[in-house]
């Protein structure tokens, strides 16, 4: 504070600062309501090597904010900040949890437990009734695998073989105290929700309208919310967001021959979303989305496929935040009413190749009455 009222009695009204981690927050924060202030990336000011001091830095930056050659990063309004700090916490946890999770399966192979064989969530209803019966060591493996529910009902015979281990008493030790963690984290994680879901309400319409883009859940949709904001007009187009987020192809041309098209660095909390959405999508019936990351994946790999997928929903985002309007779904079959003679040679192509011998003939469509 005492800094902010000493710039004021010298009648500064603008004020240019390096982005370096997480210090400049603190007088940011004191800074913005009564200055003009330029949060600035410190690789675009390099002074003279050589002659770098704390001192001779703030001058050179003074220097250059007096003749106006510094661009300032964007610094989300407050409500944005405060979102985005509480959805980035959350993923620490939920990460946290996983790394939990695999230590468990660990604990269970040092075991001879090969329950994560089978069930593909060891901490679900199932597997925490099963877990419970094991540390409790009163259960034979016939009898645990009866306590799973649901579809793991059809695995009772594969669950019996797969519980029977040794398990010793530190094992039990182990297994209690991760299972005591990842139950605190849930707690956590619980309490985060309702803090994140209070925080977005000024931002509402816009988390509600990603929802509906096939592979966003409600969490995706809050954390795109919280790091690219619902104010579109500081990306100049959708390309330009893809860019910032570090999901667009760089530009490498020589020669007239294009080389490396590989995606710039981005917003890594943003880039974790997406990539579960496109991969969520990549698993869905009947969608532009699985449409299309199915026949780019078929051509340049599935890692290429998913990128593409990854730049597909952030433009689609972009444009039903900026327009304030729901998904529009295409369909599966979007490519190929898009270009049918090419998907026809191409399915023409496939049957020539195993051995078939194909004439195609226009079919004629009769006119509507």
């Amino acid at each position: 504070m005492a800094l902010s009222d000493w710039l004021l009695e010298q009648g500064i009204t603008h004020v240019a600062m390096e982005s370096t981690g997480e210090y400049w927050k603190p007088v940011f924060n004191i800074l913005e309501n009564n200055f003009e202030v330029l949060l600035v990336n410190a690789q675009h000011i390099k002074a003279v090597p050589g002659h770098k001091t704390d001192v001779k830095d703030s001058e050179w930056i003074a220097e250059l904010l007096r003749h106006g050659l510094l661009k300032a990063s964007f610094v989300p309004p407050l409500g944005q900040r405060e979102l985005r700090e509480l959805t980035r916490y959350r993923s620490t946890f939920v990460k946290e949890r996983a790394t939990l999770v695999n230590r468990i399966h660990k604990a269970l192979e040092s075991a001879n437990i090969k329950l994560a064989s089978v069930a593909t969530d060891v901490t679900g209803v199932s597997g925490r009734a099963i877990l419970q019966a094991l540390l409790e060591g009163k259960s034979t493996p016939n009898e645990m695998a009866g306590l799973a529910k649901g579809r793991m009902r059809e695995k009772r015979e594969e669950l019996t073989k797969a519980l029977e281990g040794h398990v010793k008493a530190h094992h039990r030790f182990v297994l209690t105290e991760l299972l005591c963690q990842i139950d605190s984290l849930d707690e956590a994680i619980g309490r985060f929700d309702e803090q994140i879901v209070e925080h977005c309400r000024p931002f509402e319409e816009s988390v509600a309208l990603l929802d509906t883009i096939p592979g966003i859940a409600r969490e995706t949709a809050e954390i795109i919310v919280a790091e690219i904001g619902t104010d579109m007009s500081r990306f100049p187009s959708a390309n330009h967001l893809a860019s910032w987020a570090g999901v667009a192809p760089g530009n490498n041309e020589s020669a007239g021959k294009r080389r490396s098209g590989k995606t710039t660095k981005g917003n890594h909390a943003l880039g974790v979303a997406l990539n579960q959405a496109a991969n969520a999508a990549s698993h869905t019936k009947n969608t532009y989305l699985s449409a299309q990351y199915h026949r780019i994946a078929a051509r340049r790999g599935k890692k290429k496929a998913i990128v593409a997928v990854e730049h597909s929903i952030l433009i689609i985002a972009y444009h039903i935040i900026q327009d304030k309007t729901p998904y529009h779904e295409l369909g599966s079959d979007y490519f190929d009413k898009r270009r049918p003679e090419t998907t026809a040679k191409r399915l023409v192509k496939r049957l020539e190749h195993l051995g078939f011998q194909v004439a195609l003939q226009q079919r004629q469509v009769p006119l509507a009455t």
